[in-house]
């Protein structure tokens, strides 16, 4: 019974460790779905096609910059974790 309270403790401790990257990934989900709410809402309140598109194309594209930049500075902060690690095994 205590190595499942163990097990527990671990696991909730690499939850705890990985928050900011399970923020991060819920951001993106809701960036990455954000077109598709804005369409199904503008159909909601009966605006015509060309309008969804115009309007949903415009917040993709917003929403995959912001990815973008999300993106980068993750995998920005990877390369710098990376050189760090070469630099102490060298020395």
């Amino acid at each position: 019974m205590s190595s499942v309270f163990s097990w527990i403790k671990k696991e909730l401790g690499y939850i705890k460790d990985s928050f900011e990257e399970i923020v991060k990934g819920f951001i993106i989900f809701a960036l990455a779905s954000s077109g598709l709410v804005i369409a199904i809402l503008l159909r909601y309140f009966g605006y015509n096609g060309t309008v969804i598109t115009f309007f949903g194309l415009v917040v993709e594209f917003v929403s995959l910059f912001l990815c973008y930049l999300l993106l980068k500075g993750y995998l920005r902060s990877k390369e710098d974790q990376e050189k760090s690690e070469e630099k102490e095994k060298t020395t």
